[in-house]
């Protein structure tokens, strides 16, 4: 009888692209593959993209932390979300459940623990987000991308594995990345990432520098949906919403890197051996775990940050011509780091978690 894995995670990309990563993996060995996520999140559209995954959607409340009439309703919908999630595993019997985290998760990890199916998580931040907290008592194992992490999860059941890394950046080329953006080769390459669903006071800083940055860089701008500025024409300045398949080739194309701070994102660029300035989450819109995750990086000698908080124009364009010079060495301070063995202890572990 063929195996069934069924995955789960959303909100944001980054709560996605494990997910991308070990799904390959699954198909190549046969396992009938499922994924439940929200009704219109960035998950389904990325995962809807993909051949042979069963996409099943769930109602799903927000998990909030600040005052808002929305509250009210949320519990309803977390309890509507349970109940679907429970029906959808229980018509399709999955041997096991990969959860990535995001508001999503909570009612299908709960669903799943009332169906009696193994579910597995992984937390990729520093300290666990809401969605996990609430949903590590239910699970039978919690991977983290962090040592530290167990610190703040009070249970037994955590295993530091580091990140997950998708194969597929591996195979990016630069080549490839500048001939789908129509760059020439005559300056160093600056991607700019502000997290799939953008960050306007990142897209500012790099627009009003434009100038600036493109008298040294060429410029590649992930701007977040919705966040393109049509009418910007500046020689060796290219935005685009978001990339998918392209991602790789940019990756491998970049000479520097200036993004946010979401775990998932800076793992890959550590795997690629690509110097970055991170300018993390406020903790005024945030939890502060990009905070935590950028000081990691820091003090690691991987990366360069600004906290939002100290953002000037001035800084950061000191702050980005210091990190290009002194590049070689945050490049040899990454390749000290082994980062490809734990997709596939997560992949092996996942399997041996199957009922």
């Amino acid at each position: 009888m063929m195996k069934k894995v069924l995955f789960t995670g959303g909100g944001t990309a980054g709560h996605v692209t494990v997910n991308l990563a070990l799904i390959p993996k699954f198909q190549r060995e046969g396992w009938e593959t499922h994924y439940i996520g929200s009704r219109q999140g960035i998950e389904r559209e990325l995962v809807e993209k993909l051949d042979d995954v069963h996409y099943h959607w769930v109602s799903t409340g927000k998990l909030r932390r600040y005052l808002s009439l929305e509250n009210l309703k949320d519990p309803f919908k977390v309890l509507k979300g349970i109940w679907d999630a429970y029906r959808v595993i229980r018509r399709h019997k999955p041997n096991v459940i990969f959860s990535k985290g995001g508001f999503v998760t909570v009612p299908v990890v709960i669903g799943a623990w009332l169906n009696r199916v193994p579910v597995l998580i992984h937390e990729s931040d520093l300290t666990p987000g809401l969605a996990n907290r609430l949903a590590v008592p239910f699970a039978s194992k919690v991977f983290t991308t962090f040592p530290e992490t167990a610190n703040y999860v009070k249970s037994n059941k955590t295993q530091y594995l580091g990140a997950i890394v998708r194969d597929e950046l591996k195979r990016g080329d630069a080549d490839r990345g500048r001939q789908f953006c129509q760059l020439t080769g005559d300056k160093p390459v600056l991607l700019v990432m502000g997290g799939s669903l953008g960050s306007q006071k990142l897209n500012e800083l790099i627009r009003h520098n434009l100038p600036a940055l493109t008298e040294r860089f060429q410029v590649i701008h992930l701007c977040g949906k919705n966040q393109l500025a049509p009418d910007l024409d500046v020689e060796g300045y290219r935005q685009y919403e978001y990339v998918n398949e392209e991602l790789p080739d940019l990756l491998h194309l970049a000479d520097v890197i200036v993004s946010r701070a979401g775990s998932n994102a800076i793992f890959e660029f550590l795997s690629l051996r690509k110097p970055m300035l991170l300018i993390p989450l406020s903790r005024a819109a945030s939890r502060g775990d990009q905070i935590l995750n950028a000081k990691s990086f820091q003090k690691q000698g991987f990366a360069d940050v600004i906290e939002e908080e100290e953002l000037t124009e001035e800084r950061f364009l000191g702050q980005l011509n210091q990190l290009f010079e002194s590049k070689e060495i945050y490049i040899e301070n990454m390749s000290k780091i082994e980062t490809d063995q734990a997709l596939e202890q997560v992949f092996q572990s996942i399997k041996e978690h199957a009922k």
